[in-house]
């Protein structure tokens, strides 16, 4: 997984010109680094929310009496890459410090260790489970994760083998007769192999049982248990019905406690959508609310295969329902975000040279693009990639992803039971992040609305212009119909005669 990294861009600074140098810099989100004179130094290497902010206070005239750090005299070349994510950002600032530091270092210096997964050893006589945080190429596809944790890992697994009868011991079994066993045979559970209570095809059989749990969370089994409980309960046998039950909720538990990203380490697969820095098709527009905006919006799509971390790819949210026009108006016209097909404003050559350049994205529909963008990303994942950057890659992902929800900015997909993607929930996935949550509609409160409706009687002439409220319509009575013309005869009055 060899890493090629360069900067977006590169600036050669100047003391004197600090303060122009400082306001080209945009104020977004990036990764920078600042080098001096001497090619062989170290840089100082940071990712930051604000590139001139953080650029200015290390680049400007330092303060007397402060302890602050300062390289003004020190810098010469500024280099730095604008990101739209914290995501992007971490994962940029592991390239960088892979390609200036070495891999090594880059990791120590990210603090970046190898996630915890749980290791089924079917290629042994008597296969077990344990949890480790050590990767090897034989192995991947016997191993399952990523946990959150070491303490998740082992919580998991030992819920797992509490529903199973494999070994828990650790050493090379040599099978006897003689053999002392351990407590979890005495416990019945365990089939102890060791000293041939059971056959090997009984203990393989156990064995395919526990991997077919893992690969499916717990379906196998659920399955299984839910349709016995069932036919338990059609032929009357409630105790038996009951005691499956409990059965079921116990398997149930089990299986909640790994999180739907946990699969073998060479079938992970997920799409990561996060919101894109200002790229060169980006302009900043004020509408008539005085709302900046970016014209143009676009979402930033990574993926996920094998390990391996990919992207980021622009995908163009044009065409994509608005999210903020989405309202709590209880209407199904605004469910869903609708797929708009582009429609030719006459000339069909004509029409599509404005679109890209005023959007710099072809007039192709929402679908065709999010499937070109995830082709790319899969042309860009390697195949033979090594151990090392695999666990790299996958400590980065699960920093972000075992996140709490609140703070995980971003949203992740997984792939449908087929192997395809979910082409719709991630092109509005990816319009949420290019454009936001929608906003719910203020409440309406019908029964003040009479009394804000107004009329203006006599505009623009001074001395008898008012403003009444409306009068509601319906039946008038008498005195009412008296009252109002005696009303209309003094406003007449007080008119002045031209």
């Amino acid at each position: 997984m060899a890493t090629d990294f360069h900067f977006g861009r590169q600036v050669e600074f100047e003391a004197g010109r600090a303060a122009e140098i400082l306001r080209g810099v945009p104020a977004v989100p990036g990764v920078c680094a600042l080098r001096g004179e001497d090619a062989r130094a170290e840089p100082y290497l940071t990712r930051t929310a604000d590139l001139r902010r953080r650029m200015t206070r290390l680049l400007n005239p330092p303060e007397e009496q402060s302890k602050r750090l300062n390289l003004r005299d020190r810098v010469r070349t500024i280099e730095y890459s604008v990101t739209g994510s914290e995501f992007e950002s971490l994962l940029v600032l592991y390239e960088a410090a892979s390609t200036i530091f070495g891999a090594v270092e880059g990791r120590r210096r990210l603090r970046l260790h190898t996630p915890f997964f749980l290791r089924l050893t079917m290629g042994t006589a008597h296969p077990r489970v344990y949890s480790t945080n050590r990767l090897s190429k034989r192995g991947l596809a016997e191993t399952y994760g990523p946990f959150q944790s070491r303490a998740a890992a082992e919580r998991y697994c030992d819920a797992v083998l509490d529903l199973f009868k494999l070994r828990r011991c650790y050493e090379d079994l040599e099978v006897s007769p003689a053999h002392p066993g351990c407590a979890y045979g005495e416990m019945k559970k365990c089939m102890a192999p060791c000293n041939m209570t059971c056959s090997a095809e009984e203990y393989a059989a156990e064995a395919l049982a526990v991997e077919a749990f893992f690969r499916t969370r717990g379906e196998s089994m659920l399955g299984a248990v839910a349709a016995e409980r069932d036919r338990a309960s059609e032929e009357m046998d409630f105790e038996r019905a009951a005691a499956l039950h409990e059965q079921f909720l116990k398997v149930k538990a089990a299986a909640g406690l790994a999180d739907e990203m946990v699969r073998p380490v060479g079938e992970l697969a997920a799409v990561v959508v996060q919101a894109a820095g200002a790229g060169p098709t980006h302009r900043m527009e004020r509408d008539e609310w005085g709302t900046e905006s970016v014209e143009g919006q676009e979402a930033a799509v990574f993926l996920l295969r094998g390990g391996c971390l990919v992207g980021p790819v622009r995908m163009s949210t044009l065409g994509v329902r608005a999210v903020r026009e989405q309202t709590s108006v209880g209407s199904s016209l605004f469910a869903q975000p609708l797929m708009l097909q582009a429609v030719p404003l006459g000339d069909g050559a004509t029409a599509s040279h404005v679109s890209e350049a005023r959007h710099g994205a072809p007039t192709d529909s929402p679908e065709v693009r999010a499937e070109r963008v995830l082709g790319e990303l899969e042309a860009r994942v390697e195949g033979g990639s090594d151990l090392a950057g695999l666990s790299d890659h996958l400590s980065l992902f699960r920093r972000w992803y075992y996140r709490p929800e609140k703070q995980r900015a971003g949203e992740v997909f997984l792939p449908n039971a087929d192997g395809g993607w979910p082409v719709r929930r991630i092109l509005r996935g990816a319009a949420r992040m290019a454009i936001g949550e929608p906003k719910a509609m203020a409440e309406t409160q019908r029964e003040l609305a009479p009394e804000a409706k107004v009329k203006i009687l006599h505009e623009g002439r001074e001395g008898v212009e008012r403003v009444v409220a409306v009068v509601r319509r319906g039946k008038r009575s008498a005195n009412t119909e008296a009252d109002s013309y005696g009303m209309t005869n003094k406003m007449t009055d007080k008119v002045p005669t031209e």
